[in-house]
């Protein structure tokens, strides 16, 4: 375990063009607090956990000491938000550091969020409020709990610094990480202004950094729109299983490796609704929960004309109609396996959802529930049938499910075991994230603490926190989340 002294990192992005990027120093905090520390992806880094304990420790990421090989950059790009094509974007609050590379040769790049102005700041301040970094600390290790692709976050820092958005807040800084933080938007920019050439450049970075068993294809740019039509794809089947809305899903705000990233005013689906709306921003419903698979399709699109100058309209026409074919065929195993089932059934996962929604029955609160079926005839299931107010279509759907458990010759005993594993009990409900927020506006972290604790291992059971998996309160409906979150 290495000393933050013995971190080191370096810096590929910067191997790029001057245009790719700007130099920006941070913007310092008021005496900013340690609010949150993952001690798994501390490890993983090779830090030593209890150099969070030092005073000095936040000096490291508020821009007073530098970790070695550090250089702060902001990147540009540019996306489609809401439908609409912004010809330039960049990290208006993020700023690049550089990449770690642990004793086992992975690599993460790590990057602050509300480190300040930068020239893609367009009029901002560039800071982040505590509520906002709270969430996306939060969820980011939830996600990665429930083995969804994603960015993570090694620490986050309360402050004394005002912000100003609805009202005056305090900001935030978050310790984010990932293999890489580029974007469909870091090629549309390119495209979009003629640069080819640099276009190209980017192009063979990412194949070269992270594709680099495309770079003998025969045309190693349809491969890459491939295998990046292909992960997105698998990305939102994981998101719709678990009832995950992102609530912003633009062009600048999708990976380029398939991971979750920009988290805002996402949400867990409570009771099943397929059309929950969580950003209150959205006022058309452009990223509802049911529209994800869609928007997803739509944004590969956009990125398929960013690589067109590289293959024939045709080529990249045949990769996008790959997309549902893909999402489809994860989203059916994915959901076939929290059902138990050995194979997957279209027919009994879309009837049970019909009748999820009819109920409005919750839906992680069902799924952690089935995992308790009895397959034997004589069983009636009363603790999952009474979940309904249909209880007569419930027990015409479970008979088709039980019948179908016999004809697999299901054992209930591994069934149970293997469906307790992928159904969740945790996930981080919107009211559970508020309490947190209220809780360290007021200087008490602690709750950040256990939140996170839990829903690194979702699926287990966490008996000291059983709260955490009571269905929601009344006044959880009354919770508003938007772009500002």
């Amino acid at each position: 375990m290495k000393t933050l002294e013995e971190i080191s990192l370096s810096h590929k992005y910067t191997d790029l063009p001057n245009n790719f990027y700007s130099a920006q120093a941070i913007s310092q905090l008021q005496a900013p607090k340690l609010a949150g520390f993952n001690k798994t992806l501390a490890t993983l880094f090779d830090l030593d956990p209890t150099q969070a304990q030092r005073v000095d420790f936040a000096d490291y990421f508020n821009g007073i000491k530098h970790l070695s090989g550090a250089s702060p950059i902001a990147t540009l790009y540019a996306g489609h938000q809401f439908g609409h094509y912004v010809p330039q974007l960049g990290d208006g609050r993020a700023l690049l550091l550089g990449e770690l590379t642990n004793s086992a040769g992975d690599k993460w790049e790590l990057q602050l969020k509300g480190g300040g102005p930068t020239p893609y700041s367009r009029n901002s301040d560039g800071r982040a409020v505590l509520r906002s970094t709270i969430r996306e600390y939060l969820c980011s290790e939830a996600m990665h709990g429930l083995g969804i692709p994603t960015t993570r976050a090694l620490c986050l820092f309360d402050s004394e610094t005002p912000v100003y958005r609805e009202q005056v807040e305090r900001g935030a800084l978050l310790v984010r990480a990932a293999e890489s933080h580029l974007r469909f938007g870091s090629f549309e920019i390119f495209y979009h202004r003629g640069l080819h050439d640099d276009l190209k450049t980017l192009h063979d970075h990412v194949i070269k950094h992270y594709y680099p068993e495309l770079a003998e294809e025969k045309n190693s740019s349809l491969s890459l729109l491939q295998t990046v039509i292909e992960r997105t794809a698998k990305l939102i089947a994981q998101w719709q299983s678990v009832g995950f809305a992102h609530g912003v899903m633009n062009t600048d705000n999708m990976s380029i490796l398939g991971l979750t990233i920009d988290y805002g005013p996402y949400g867990f689906l409570d009771s099943y609704d397929p059309s929950y709306i969580c950003n209150h921003s959205d006022t058309y419903g452009r990223y509802a929960f049911d529209q994800q698979p869609f928007i997803a399709h739509w944004n590969c699109s956009a990125l398929a004309q960013a690589l067109i100058p590289f293959m024939s309209v045709d080529e990249a026409k045949s990769a996008l109609n790959t997309f549902m074919d893909y999402y489809k065929k994860y989203y059916m195993e994915i959901m076939s396996s929290k059902l138990g089932l050995s194979s997957p059934n279209d027919t009994l996962v879309t009837e049970l959802l019909e009748l999820l929604k009819k109920n409005k029955i919750d839906y992680t609160y069902f799924y952690r529930k089935l995992c308790y079926f009895e397959s034997s005839q004589d069983k009636k299931n009363e603790k999952i049938r009474d979940l309904f107010l249909d209880r007569e279509s419930f027990d015409q759907w479970a008979e088709k499910y039980r019948q179908h458990l016999q004809r697999e010759n299901s054992d209930d005993k591994l069934r149970r075991e293997m469906m307790l594993a992928i159904n969740p009990k945790y996930i981080l409900r919107n009211y559970l994230a508020q309490q947190a927020i209220e809780k360290a506006e007021a200087y008490d972290y602690s709750m950040i603490k256990q939140l996170h604790d839990v829903l690194q291992s979702p699926c287990d059971e966490h008996p000291e926190y059983d709260h955490f998996a009571a269905l929601p309160p009344d006044w959880a409906e009354e919770i508003v989340v938007s772009c500002s979150s």
